[in-house]
């Protein structure tokens, strides 16, 4: 949605709401109209194979670390693959049932989809919750940097990281952020997300094929003694669903793939969506199952953590996840900071002439409050694995509640045709809200009990 000058973007009280809704499509900048139509005209529709490509890059990333101990977690493979498949079906509806509604109303961004489907209280609900997330999984991107990079300094000055305070890990951590991710996070525009993608998708990758080859490769005095065959209670099966929404939710970025696409019929988005998720699903089986076995109850939330310092296959694949980490980074941030620039617009309504000129000074603000946020918390948070199950039930709303709210409010538009698919439908929706609103509720107060009050 293109606007038509900076005027309609940061107006004051006399915007109308499709203004409004058009500065949140944009960027964190404040850009002309011209220019959004260009970037507009220059961008090009994908294929359905393009669009599987995109999908399965946007779910796969650090969280794949995570996997064997979600499998530790769950009481081993068979529970593990069985909550899988179970939430497989829930995620791949709630990725269709996004596509329905980003076609009803016309929207191209996730809140907006909420916001138009659900109302201006849920829009707002679905910022404050994008705005959570990412903010987590930066400071979980900040953990995996130091994990990796402390090993990769062990490995490469074949020394204790403890005899040297320049390798440990909130050292590295720092040095890392300040040097390289704090310049890439600051610019108002992100030109080199192709390249963290194909980063992304080329670590993610080497990381399961090292992790499935030295199962394979484990001698007899390698292997684990204890290998859990059941979960220690039935809230325990639960406390590794945060870990595999974490890794599968890539709904929020799903709203913009559907509209890039060249065919934008439903049956095409199904297919899309269900090869993509198959796809993430072997992946993410192939690490979780080959990890879990090869270490037993003894691995570690972060899997490559578990392995020898000195292995060069790990080393590479440490090395891997950094640069995917690095480069990650900032495109989470730059998410956030949208949902934040929004939100700060929307309820200051500044006028047009402070907007601009304010602009820039607004964006180093919260870009650097928001850096030294996530940065002091991951020093203080040294498991990643606490992170992700605060903000994995966060992620059960993006998969599971708001896809579910959409739906419902979809059907009961069209309550003049209440057929037994109908009340199917608005029934599937009700049941998607009441597990995500369940497992939200479970996962993240177990968690808070156990991280933090524990």
């Amino acid at each position: 949605m293109a606007l038509s000058a900076d005027a309609e973007a940061c107006g004051g009280g006399g915007r109308d709401e499709s203004g409004e809704r058009a500065w949140l499509l944009q960027s964190p900048s404040v850009e002309s109209g011209h220019q959004l139509e260009s970037a507009k005209t220059k961008s090009t529709e994908v294929s359905s194979i393009g669009a599987i490509f995109i999908v399965v890059n946007a779910a796969l990333g650090a969280g794949l670390l995570n996997f064997p101990a979600a499998f530790n977690m769950a009481g081993g493979v068979t529970a593990g693959m069985l909550l899988q498949m179970c939430m497989l079906i829930f995620i791949i509806s709630g990725l269709v049932i996004l596509g329905y509604c980003s076609q009803v109303s016309n929207e191209g961004t996730y809140q907006e989809v909420v916001r138009a489907s659900c109302g201006k209280v849920s829009g707002i609900l679905c910022d404050i919750a994008i705005a959570v997330y990412t903010f987590g999984t930066c400071i979980a991107f900040f953990i995996v940097i130091g994990d990796q990079l402390e090993s990769l300094m062990a490995a490469v000055f074949k020394e204790t990281v403890l005899d040297h305070w320049y390798l440990q890990r909130k050292f590295t951590i720092c040095v890392t952020a300040v040097l390289i991710i704090l310049p890439l996070s600051i610019p108002k525009e992100i030109g080199f997300q192709k390249y963290a993608s194909a980063f992304s998708v080329v670590g993610t990758w080497y990381v399961t094929i090292v992790v499935i080859v030295k199962y394979f490769m484990l001698t007899k005095e390698m292997t684990p003694t204890d290998i859990p065959t059941s979960a220690s209670s039935w809230t325990a099966v639960f406390n590794a669903m945060p870990t595999i929404c974490f890794g599968f939710q890539c709904h929020v970025s799903s709203v913009p793939v559907y509209n890039s696409m060249r065919n934008k019929q439903m049956k095409q988005w199904g297919l899309v969506v269900t090869a993509g998720m198959i796809t993430c699903l072997f992946v993410y089986t192939g690490t979780g199952v080959c990890g879990f076995l090869s270490f037993g109850s003894e691995v570690k939330q972060d899997v490559l953590m578990s392995y020898p310092s000195n292995d060069i296959a790990i080393a590479i694949a440490r090395a891997f996840i950094v640069v995917c980490v690095v480069t990650s980074y900032p495109i989470l941030h730059f998410c956030g900071r949208a949902v934040i620039e929004g939100l700060w617009l929307r309820f200051t309504r500044e006028q047009v002439d402070l907007c601009v000129i304010r602009e820039r000074r607004r964006r180093i603000i919260q870009t650097v409050v928001w850096f030294t946020a996530t940065l002091a918390l991951a020093l203080f948070i040294p498991d990643i694995g606490k992170v992700i199950s605060l903000i994995g039930g966060l992620a059960a709303c993006f998969i599971f509640v708001f896809p579910g709210l959409c739906l419902i409010r979809a059907q009961l538009s069209e309550s003049d045709n209440q057929s037994a698919s109908w009340h199917v439908l608005v029934g599937y929706g009700v049941v998607m809200v009441t597990v995500g609103a369940f497992v939200f509720a479970l996962t993240t107060s177990n968690s808070i009990y156990q991280d933090v009050i524990s």
